[in-house]
């Protein structure tokens, strides 16, 4: 039930509060993102009077970028005690990669960050606190970037990311920020000034205090046209996301992590384009401008079909585009390296004394070492006397490069390079980061090509119990 409004500005805030709220179930929790600026104290406020402290959940996330950053966090840690609302916040270290704003980096580990403490509480939806002038200042960006109908749908009153856990709501996207800062005075809410906001090399902060000023002069409906603008281009974004959608089922690959070559190159201009914004969009990635995409389409067709792309030089967001067999792709790293796996970030190293263990869980691989009892008599030939796994510690490591196995059974076979084996058995780069397996500093176990067979003994007990040794992601396991 929505508490008694007092004040004009205190009915709009709790009717929209209200309103999104109603849509839930009468039990559901709600994580609201705090960052501790008046938008998200009225929006956090708001939600504990209509939906009560106890379905509520504060999430900050600590960017390091001010030295205010602490401050911040002590502050909205402390206005959710004061309602009687559970907090928690984690510290995120925001990229620097080329091509890549850091006002955009921050915004992706800030939704990463939220997202991932969403996933690990029990809550329903995740509530930001953008507002209508938002909205206004999001489409203008959008028009002076020259964007598509992607970017002047601006954003969304409610929406589910392609990855994310739960549904993101706005409850205040049709409030102006004026109706906020009153709702806010009348409360008496503390909040925090980020000192960025005021600085106008910032093309947003540009548009606030210089630009929408004097259209409000001029135009003064000038937010509610913007509105209707972006909820039209959503309209015909939706129309061309279902074409896409139709179009993957012809062109998608390995679960649409890659683009059939040929059926990319089947369609017209405009249509492979529609499909490339849309494969990246769920693919996570930031939009491409369209000059970047038009190139990319552009050397795909020079390369043709039935070349490999190692002449391709299109890079974003830390990826570059490749060309294998076939298939298009994203590989992480930059287009003047090699196209190869062994640009992926390393991971932190993770070692297990075995002793028995059927299990061994790797959270930053997202996967899992499993180690079955193995059947020789049945022609289980790729199998490891358990004495080897007991000889040291085993570790799981990321590739450097220039690793080297022998996958043959034949001694004086010679050993060669993973990326060779991964090329002779044609596993795409997107499908070699993986765990490599060792014991004590000898490579024993690579996930998709086998044991390494230089590792094991020459002399075997037949008796031994043997072992097979099987990697499975997150998704396959049971």
């Amino acid at each position: 039930m929505i508490p008694t409004a007092e004040t004009p500005a205190d009915r709009l805030v709790l009717e929209a509060v209200g309103f999104s709220l109603s849509t839930l179930p009468a039990d559901a929790r709600i994580a609201i993102a705090l960052s501790g600026g008046v938008d998200s104290s009225v929006l956090l406020d708001a939600a504990v009077r209509v939906a009560g402290a106890s379905r509520c959940l504060a999430l900050h996330v600590h960017h390091g970028l001010s030295a205010h950053a602490d401050a911040w966090l002590a502050h909205c840690e402390a206005f959710a005690r004061e309602r009687g609302v559970e907090f928690a916040a984690e510290r995120v270290e925001v990229s620097r990669d080329a091509g890549v704003s850091v006002e955009a980096a921050a915004r992706a580990a800030r939704y990463r960050a939220l997202d991932d403490m969403c996933a690990s509480r029990d809550v329903a939806t995740l509530w930001l606190a953008q507002h209508a002038d938002d909205q206004a200042e999001t489409v203008l960006l959008q028009l002076l970037r020259g964007a598509g109908l992607a970017g002047l749908a601006a954003m969304a009153p409610e929406y589910l990311p392609a990855g994310a856990s739960v549904t993101r709501v706005r409850p205040l996207l049709h409030l102006l920020r004026a109706q906020l800062e009153q709702y806010a005075g009348e409360r008496a809410l503390q909040s925090i000034d980020d000192e960025s906001n005021a600085d106008t090399r910032y093309a947003r902060n540009a548009l606030r205090h210089e630009v929408t000023p004097a259209l409000a002069v001029h135009f003064p409906g000038f937010r509610d046209a913007l509105a209707r603008t972006a909820a039209h281009a959503a309209s015909a974004q939706r129309l061309l996301d279902a074409l896409a959608r139709i179009d993957m089922e012809s062109a998608s690959r390995d679960e649409g992590r890659a683009l059939s070559h040929d059926a990319l190159l089947a369609f017209d201009d405009d249509r492979a384009l529609n499909l490339m914004r849309y494969w990246m969009r769920t693919s996570g990635f930031v939009a491409a401008s369209s000059a970047r995409l038009g190139d990319a389409l552009r050397q795909l067709r020079e390369i043709g079909a039935a070349g490999e792309g190692h002449g391709l030089r299109i890079d974003h967001a830390g990826h570059a585009l490749r060309s294998y067999r076939g298939l298009v792709y994203w590989e992480a790293g930059d287009s003047n390296e090699p196209a190869d796996e062994t640009a992926l970030a390393a991971r932190a190293i993770s070692e297990l004394a075995w002793q028995g263990e059927s299990i061994w869980r790797l959270r930053q691989w997202r996967g899992t070492f499993v180690f079955a009892d193995a059947d020789v008599a049945a022609g289980d030939s790729d199998t490891i006397p358990a004495s080897v796994l007991r000889r040291a510690v085993l570790s799981a490591r990321s590739r450097s490069g220039g690793e080297r196995m022998r996958t043959s059974e034949a001694r004086n076979a010679p050993s060669r390079t993973l990326k060779n084996l991964f090329q002779e058995r044609g596993v795409p780069a997107w499908k070699r980061d993986v765990p490599l397996l060792y014991v004590g500093d000898d490579l024993l176990f690579v996930p998709l090509l086998g044991v390494n067979r230089a590792t094991l003994p020459e002399q075997v007990d037949e008796a031994e119990t043997r072992v097979k040794i099987i990697w499975r992601e997150d998704l396959l396991i049971a």
